[in-house]
């Protein structure tokens, strides 16, 4: 038996294993995966627009002490190269986005940031700092303690010490600490309850800078705060969850292609080409 609960929505049922073949090409021996008895709604079809869920994630991380999918492709060795890229596209006409399983878009190669992977469980890494445009403040709620400390701590220490990043294509916004949040909010001038803001007041505004595993990846205006044209509402791309824990969901992951190695628990990110 098995019952998931997830950030929205949940299932319960019974695990099975059976040939898995993914894209047509690769195959999956005796992969266990969750076959539902009840599902929440927020899984029924249509509105879903999809029959299952395929978890990217590690081993560590899946329900009912079974294998992921990811894990049994390099146990399988069934991959060119044990790693996969996601390109998620800003927009419905060019599609949702992308995955290629054993390779990646070697058209940015030379662009792609390299950061480690902590634990074993999620696709997540350290974050050690959150800029907007050139000012010096750090808005990682925290941050400063783990600086002040950092003469006298391992890395290993620090890297435990400060807060995490999980990469995640199937959140919807950016998650993170209310406090963080908060100050981003009212540094650009939106609501800190609601998140909306003036769509006037785009033109004025300075990217992002997210600090992940040592590095600085940005976001601009335009992809973190939401413009509805049908509403002419205007709203930020974040939502207060947790204070230790950030998950940086479709909107960061729509300005950054992302790589994933498999074997040697490591990230890599460049800028969406346009």
């Amino acid at each position: 038996k098995i019952q998931i609960q997830y950030g929205t929505g949940f299932i319960a049922g019974d695990i099975g294993a059976d040939t898995v073949q993914v894209a047509g090409s690769l195959v999956l021996h005796n992969q266990s995966f969750a076959m539902t008895s009840l599902e929440d709604k927020t899984f029924e079809m249509p509105r879903s627009q999809f029959d299952g869920l395929f978890g990217l994630g590690f081993t560590g991380g899946a329900e009912g002490h079974v294998r992921s999918p990811v894990d049994t492709m390099l146990q399988q060795n069934i991959l060119g190269e044990p790693l996969f890229g996601i390109k998620l596209f800003r927009g419905s006409q060019r599609g949702n986005g992308e995955i290629t399983f054993g390779s990646y878009d070697h058209a940015y190669a030379k662009s792609l940031e390299w950061i480690d992977v902590y634990g074993d469980i999620f696709w997540a890494t350290t974050m050690e700092g959150i800029f907007y445009g050139d000012e010096p403040q750090n808005y990682l709620y925290g941050a400063d303690k783990v600086s002040a400390a950092s003469g006298a701590l391992s890395a290993e220490e620090k890297a435990r010490a400060s807060r995490k990043a999980l990469l995640d294509t199937g959140s919807s916004l950016i998650y993170g600490d209310p406090f963080s949040l908060a100050a981003m909010s009212t540094r650009i001038g939106a609501n800190p309850l609601s998140g909306e803001l003036p769509c006037s007041a785009l033109a004025s505004l300075k990217p992002f800078h997210f600090v992940l595993g040592g590095k600085r990846f940005s976001m601009a205006p335009e992809e973190y705060v939401f413009h509805d044209p049908a509403t002419g509402i205007c709203e930020v791309q974040w939502m207060p969850v947790s204070e230790y824990l950030w998950i940086m969901g479709i909107p960061f992951l729509q300005s950054h292609y992302s790589v994933y190695d498999i074997k040697d628990r490591r990230i890599g990110l460049a800028r969406m080409k346009q």
